[in-house]
């Protein structure tokens, strides 16, 4: 059986484009867990909006997003929390997905998050937090 060479040609123009826009989200998410060069938020746009804190009611964290196996924003009260772990998480990137355990009212730097692997949401690798840092969020991109 032959594939007509524009087939092959797509395929591997698609390729490059999925290996592009993967360099991308990289990158993307890299610049979230690095200062800005004034110092005042990060790399990726989001601006410092107040002091981190160590801890943060739970009932402030009512959402949260992975960014990278080191950065989760957290959300779904008054303000948005970023939070840059002081290692890579592994598998918590690809993951998308964490629990923790806290016998407390908040959740604090100290405390430790575990990532939930495969479709079972088996326990894997436990991380340690970091403090919270208030942001206010990147523009988003073609929103004015």
């Amino acid at each position: 059986m032959r594939v007509p060479i524009s087939i092959i040609a797509a395929m591997l123009l698609a390729a490059c484009a999925s290996d592009d826009q993967r360099a991308a989200a990289r990158a993307a998410a890299e610049a979230a867990a690095q200062p800005s060069a004034d110092g005042q938020g990060y790399r990726d746009g989001a601006r410092f909006a107040g002091p981190a804190r160590n801890c943060v009611p739970i009932s402030d964290l009512k959402q949260s997003r992975v960014r990278s196996d080191r950065v989760i924003d957290w959300g779904g009260g008054a303000r948005i929390y970023r939070t840059v772990l002081p290692q890579s998480c592994p598998t918590l990137g690809f993951e998308q997905r964490f629990a923790y355990q806290t016998s407390l009212t908040q959740l604090c730097a100290q405390d430790i998050i575990t990532v939930l692997q495969g479709p079972s949401a088996q326990p894997g690798p436990a991380c340690a937090l970091a403090p919270f840092q208030p942001i206010t969020p990147p523009p988003r991109p073609g929103i004015r």
